[in-house]
């Protein structure tokens, strides 16, 4: 009996160890995704910011790369390519004056 005590205690330290250890490595991910939004965000921030692709005010990001691509005005394809994987997100469609009228 004190054989399958001990057995019992080893597999539920050795489950709780790896219960950790699962814990800690979605932990990792999820900052490694944050980190990885944050870093996109910021370049669409920097798209927003970039008046060489005409203004941004009252249209997606999406629309604003489609029209300075219409125009010749040689958007960044990463930035088109992000906003489609993306497209759902209001945070990577909407602009940084979305909020304002025209």
């Amino acid at each position: 009996r004190s054989d399958d005590g001990r057995r019992r205690k080893c597999c539920s330290l050795r489950e709780e160890k790896a219960l950790i250890c699962f814990k800690q490595l979605l932990s990792l991910k999820q900052q490694e995704a944050d980190r990885v939004r944050e870093e996109e965000l910021e370049k669409l921030r920097q798209f927003d910011l970039d008046w060489s692709f005409g203004p941004c005010t009252g249209i997606s990001r999406l629309q604003r790369w489609e029209r300075a691509k219409l125009h010749g005005l040689n958007p960044p394809e990463e930035i088109r390519d992000l906003l489609l994987q993306t497209h759902a997100d209001p945070e990577y469609n909407l602009g940084l004056w979305s909020g304002y009228p025209l």
